[in-house]
């Protein structure tokens, strides 16, 4: 049986060396280019021709905009709208990157932590540039409660901030997490088809069970995919809500 966690290698495809730093392509930047290429012409194709009444592809295109538009209003308000093109092209960009990596043969991005906690990171970081940008050393009263009593802000305080320290590990290792073990299970159990089959006989007839478990186990890592994108998507409104509305 192959090793579950041979398809998460990075394999240098176009090995290149520039001043003694390793710039090499590899195929985690293929499949990123690939879900950049796609996603972009899935938007621009729907919206080529734009018709009052819209069509499939159209329709698509205007549910995936005003999803993430609400969820922005929803969750940011009003001033969020500023931040909803960053919001958006994030949440393209992870859906299409969990979908794709269901492809046989693929290489599924978001699965390597280095690339979700990168995002997660950047959104950290921004949140703190805006909530200062916005608030200046009133950004600082996030970490602590309304109504907090004076003697319990020793220890309220450094909770807060604790908290909000490991806003980019946990943001990032969810989203990792969650395709990584969905795409070993079912490397494991295409494993288990492949070798029942090989075998013959009756454990070949009895390779049914992991297909079948095997068809359905790719249904369901296809609605993780897209419920992933949505967690890691909200999650960056209620982040931006902090540093725009100041809310604790």
């Amino acid at each position: 049986m192959a090793n579950p966690l041979e398809q998460f290698e990075v394999v240098r495809a176009v090995p290149i060396e520039i001043a003694g730093i390793d710039a090499s392509i590899t195929n985690a930047s293929i499949w990123m280019l690939i879900v950049v290429t796609s996603m972009t012409l899935f938007l621009v194709g729907g919206m080529r021709r734009r018709a009052l009444v819209p069509g499939r592809w159209q329709s698509m295109v205007e549910l995936s905009y005003e999803f993430v538009a609400n969820m922005v209003r929803e969750n940011v308000g009003t001033g969020g709208r500023a931040y909803f093109p960053f919001v958006f092209t994030l949440f393209m960009f992870i859906l299409g990157a969990n979908v794709t990596g269901l492809i046989p043969g693929a290489f599924t991005v978001t699965s390597h932590l280095a690339v979700t906690f990168a995002f997660a990171a950047l959104i950290f970081l921004g949140v703190i540039v805006i909530g200062f940008a916005r608030h200046g050393l009133k950004f600082l009263t996030l970490f602590v409660a309304p109504g907090t009593p004076a003697a319990f802000l020793a220890l309220i305080v450094p909770l807060e901030v604790i908290s909000f320290c490991t806003r980019p590990i946990t943001h990032s290792v969810r989203l990792f997490a969650n395709m990584t073990a969905g795409h070993i299970l079912l490397k494991v159990f295409g494993g288990f088809i492949v070798s029942l089959g090989a075998a013959g006989g009756v454990l070949a007839a009895v390779g049914i069970f992991p297909l079948v478990f095997n068809v359905a186990l790719t249904a369901l890592e296809l609605l993780v995919a897209v419920i992933q994108a949505y967690v890691f998507a909200i999650l960056t409104c209620v982040y931006l809500n902090d540093a725009v509305n100041l809310s604790h």
